[in-house]
């Protein structure tokens, strides 16, 4: 998260919007906390994923976008699990 130059109160705020728009995306039920939570660990997860593709995102929008589709990831990832 510093690489992308967001400070943690911020990477609470972006990642919970990214959480929330995740979850509107894939359909799912989930609350607040779990939106911060898919939101935080999805961009790192998804940064993790496009650094070794050579792709970098950095900023607030990159770490949103980073966010979403980490935590899209994460929620198809999860829905798998379970079945």
């Amino acid at each position: 998260m510093e690489d992308a130059g967001v400070g943690w109160v911020a990477a609470i705020i972006i990642g919970g919007i990214a959480g929330w728009l995740a979850e509107k995306f894939m359909h799912s039920n989930m609350g607040l906390l779990m939106n911060i939570i898919l939101g935080v660990v999805g961009a790192i997860v998804a940064n993790a994923i496009l650094s070794g593709l050579g792709i970098v995102l950095a900023g607030w929008l990159g770490y949103l976008v980073a966010g979403f589709v980490g935590a899209c990831l994460l929620i198809a990832v999860g829905r798998v699990i379970r079945r």
